[in-house]
């Protein structure tokens, strides 16, 4: 007899309130954007198909090419910052006891905090006269402003989300942690393994999956920026702080530009998914390669 077994058409209905969920909240609004992509709305009424028009003319936008490379090279420094400070802070955080409770509630306050709330809290933070940062180093003498310096502008956006967002990476890494049994590490000790041979033989690998989510969502995350630096520094000075997600208001709501706006998300939205698709392929190879290897 063969072994085939019918599908069970209760489950769709068990299913299909997922479905609509993510119908009515991604594919509709989706199918809306590229709707308006091919399309110059001249009024309401009125409205010329014009194809691929605006996505060629966003590809030749040399203010996009700006936004992008300025993205891509903030997104490289939150990830380069903020992975292996969130390493180093879930490996210094108590395992149990009342200090690991008392521990993990202060780590997690920053993340309470909403997006423009934590841009009103810096751009007080940042300022020389009533705010603690930039009158500490204006004592010290540093030259220091962060609404007239691009340079400074940029490295405070940059703090600004490593305080923000690098306890989710030590949260993350904790609870990788804490899932390894004591069995590895009384073998270790049994062996005379050093400190950094654990770390690097049995407490990274066995966060290897954690630190992957925690890689692609600080990477989405911070590639989609906006709430934040719109608050401090509102894009400026000039344009050392104007991301795609800014860029892309500036266009939509801004100038009202309908049609290369929804090109343009488009292309956004292509471009998170590329990154990520590497990211993860890479990951998962260099993860296989250690495996193989050992």
């Amino acid at each position: 007899m063969s072994n085939f077994k019918p599908i069970n058409q209760k489950a769709w209905f068990l299913i299909l309130p997922v479905i609509l969920c993510v119908a009515f909240s991604a594919i509709l609004p989706l199918m809306t954007v590229v709707n308006y992509s091919v399309q110059d709305i001249i009024s309401p009424e009125r409205r010329v198909f014009v194809g691929t028009e605006w996505f060629a003319n966003v590809m030749r936008d040399e203010e996009l090419h700006a936004a992008l490379w300025r993205q891509l090279v903030f997104s490289g420094a939150v990830l380069l910052v903020e992975i292996p400070l969130g390493i180093a802070l879930a490996l210094s955080m108590p395992a149990q006891g009342w200090k690991a409770s008392a521990v993990l509630v202060t780590v997690a306050l920053s993340l309470l905090i909403p997006w423009n709330v934590v841009g009103t809290i810096w751009q007080i933070f940042g300022r020389a006269d009533i705010g603690l940062l930039g009158a500490t180093l204006q004592k010290l003498g540093v030259d220091y402003n962060y609404t007239g310096s691009a340079r400074d502008a940029w490295i405070t956006v940059l703090v600004m989300d490593v305080w923000h967002w690098t306890p989710l990476v030590a949260l993350l890494c904790y609870a990788g942690l804490r899932s390894i049994p004591d069995a590895y590490y009384q073998a270790a000790r049994i062996d005379g393994a050093s400190r950094f041979a654990v770390f690097r033989y049995i407490q990274l690998p066995k966060m290897r999956g954690v630190l992957m989510i925690a890689v692609l969502l600080r990477f989405m995350d911070s590639f989609m920026i906006y709430t934040e630096p719109f608050v401090l520094t509102g894009g400026g000075p000039g344009n050392s702080t104007t991301f795609l997600s800014q860029f892309l208001t500036q266009k939509a709501v801004g100038q009202f530009d309908l049609g290369p706006a929804a090109a343009f998300s488009l292309i956004y939205f292509l471009i998170i998914l590329l990154f990520c698709f590497v990211l993860y392929n890479w990951m998962q190879r260099v993860g296989t390669q250690e495996k193989e290897a050992a």
